[in-house]
């Protein structure tokens, strides 16, 4: 498609009042340096830093006082979907609200800054089920970039939020949206999406920071004649899709890779996929590349350096698309506890790793040089019903059962996981040496419907022989050993993105609107709050002349609110209310 880029001034609601000005007029342009080592009481992307980690060095708030935290300042936010994650420099705090409303607000006082507010089409609500679902906003030089609901990347002068340019990104009356949201990476900033329903969408792409420039674009399925076409079978290229939907990748400076995920192939099922022949394509991997991969690109060129695929040819809408975090251990899996490991790596040896969930569940480690296998385990149990029959694991290849493969009308199979964590970021603490994932346990039971858009119908439901008190929870995981200690259980599902701070606390929240702090050892509450809305991502925490405040936003995601509500009853969903949240202890 032609590179579109526009420099117009926009439409702008804009409040400064005094003590904003003074702010703005401090601003100091951000550098790579200052994404690469951000001051400690900064949060200047998704998750805090390039490695995904989502751990602050903060300790001001910490497990001997958490219990006296007390609300600081909250403000409404403009309605709509909700799914984003704030990011705060300098004691601003900037947030996407629905429908691309983009703010600036003092992240001491709640009072707002500036508001950018996006001309958005027409016809817009005829193409998308949510507009403005972007789950992030990144920052770099004097500039703010937000991935726009019609389409656009656009940069916004951080001081004032007048418009510094737009890119044209992709169409959305092809039903693409951008859900991932943008990072910065080297000077530009890169954004996937889903693909809607067109291959030609289906890519990650980078724009040069400052101008807009189209840089490079990375094309998430293979073509036929391109290295891993044939492994669609005869599928004809343009309807080959899978999105890079999710959360933005990370970054490694020292290898210079990015480490992005992918989503699975469209439509749901083979059999519609390959018109009839559910086989055409393999069982094992690779199959339909690059769907429900981890890849691994370099940020200058946009070429892939390395791929791994977790799920071959899904036949189940389980996804791999969300957040990569990178941390260095040793290597000590236990056989007990990991089900699939590498026999050619040395116990005890340190690796530099990369490791993701999938929403069908499982937790993957490899090595984050090449991508090599390391360890996998059928995360958060271990069942029969588990989506991945075996791993190779010489070789890393995963493969599928044939038996689970739906192949005719009202044909039956069950599968886990459905929808183990989503959007929601987990999160490292590095001096702990563990992974925290939010989870919920729930599988998923589907019915051959040739006759409907994706050739099947599902019903989620629990676990066989799950406890419905315990279908939601927090698992923290030695990533050295593959040990798994369920910390937290409790029956109301989460969509809370997990913190981690220096001060031994783990703070996550549910769609009940409940905010726990816990005891990151060893899962106790050590202090709650009730907000009057569902606890949607977000989760962050930052300092401000010498005192920090934890923020979270409210409201309703797309999908994964009520789509596991279903299974558990007398779970109290409070509905709506999208607002900010932040809070400190008292003075």
């Amino acid at each position: 498609m032609q590179n579109i880029i526009k420099y117009i001034s926009p439409l702008l609601f804009l409040v400064l009042s005094m003590n904003s000005r003074a702010q703005l007029d401090t601003y100091q342009s951000v550098t790579d340096e200052t994404l690469l080592n951000p001051a400690a009481g900064d949060w200047m992307m998704y998750s805090r830093t390039y490695d995904n980690q989502r751990f602050s060095p903060l300790d001001q708030i910490n497990r001997n006082n958490v219990d006296q935290l007390t609300l600081s300042w909250s403000r409404p936010m403009h309605g709509g979907t909700q799914e984003n994650i704030p990011i705060v420099y300098d004691g601003i705090m900037f947030v996407a609200n629905p429908r691309s409303i983009i703010q600036a607000v003092n992240a001491v006082t709640g009072e707002l800054i500036w508001e950018y507010i996006r001309n958005l089409p027409d016809d817009i609500d005829d193409h998308q089920n949510a507009v403005g679902r972007a789950r992030t906003l990144a920052i770099y030089s004097d500039m703010v970039y937000h991935s726009a609901a019609d389409g656009y990347v656009i940069a916004l002068d951080a001081k004032t939020g007048a418009l510094r340019w737009e890119a044209f990104a992709h169409d959305f009356r092809t039903g693409t949206q951008h859900t991932t949201g943008p990072s910065v990476v080297k000077g530009k900033v890169i954004t996937g999406r889903n693909c809607g329903d067109t291959r030609i969408y289906c890519h990650i792409l980078a724009h040069d920071a400052l101008t807009g420039e189209e840089v490079w674009r990375f094309q998430t399925t293979a073509a036929e004649g391109e290295p891993g076409g044939d492994s669609w079978g005869s599928m004809p290229d343009d309807i080959r899709l899978a999105s890079p939907w999710g959360l933005p990748g990370s970054f490694d400076p020292d290898k210079n890779l990015i480490y992005w995920g992918t989503a699975n192939p469209s439509p749901h099922t083979r059999i519609l996929r390959h018109d009839g022949k559910p086989f055409d394509v393999p069982l094992e991997a690779p199959s339909e590349l690059y769907s429900n991969s981890t890849l691994a690109i370099d940020p200058d060129t946009g070429e892939l350096a390395w791929y791994y695929q977790h799920l071959p040819g899904d036949d189940w809408d389980s996804d791999h698309t969300h957040e990569r975090i990178l941390f260095r251990s040793q290597f000590n899996p236990d056989a007990n506890d990991v089900k699939w490991i590498n026999p050619n790596i040395t116990r005890g040896e340190e690796r530099d790793m990369v490791v993701s969930v999938g929403e069908p569940g499982g937790l993957w480690v490899l090595d984050s040089n090449d991508g090599t296998f390391l360890w996998t385990i059928p995360f958060p149990h271990d069942t029969p019903d588990f989506h991945i029959a075996d791993i190779d694991v010489e070789t890393g290849a995963t493969r599928i059962s044939r038996d689970k493969v739906l192949t005719r009308e009202d044909e039956e199979h069950t599968t886990c996981f459905q929808n183990t964590k989503g959007y929601w970021p987990m999160a490292y603490h590095p001096g702990k040496n563990s992974l925290y994932v939010p989870y919920h346990d729930a599988c998923v039971s589907r019915v051959g419907r040739l006759n409907t858009v994706n050739g099947h119908a599902r019903t989620s439901h629990l676990r066989e022989g799950a406890d419905p008190n315990a279908f939601a929870g927090l698992a923290k995981v030695d990533m050295s050993t593959g040990e798994v200690d369920h910390i937290h259980t409790q029956r109301a599902p989460g969509n809370g993105a997990v913190l981690l701070t220096a001060g031994d606390l783990l703070i996550w929240g549910d769609i009940t609107g409940t905010l726990n702090a816990f005891d990151a050892d060893n899962g106790e509450i050590l202090w709650d709050t009730k907000l009057q809305g569902v606890i949607q991502t977000s989760t962050i925490t930052y300092s401000v002349d010498g005192k920090q405040y934890i923020a979270v936003l409210t409201g309703d995601g797309l999908s994964a609110t009520s789509s596991v509500v279903s299974m558990v009853n007398e779970v109290d969903v409070v509905r709506g209310n999208n607002s900010i949240n932040v809070f400190a202890l008292p003075d």
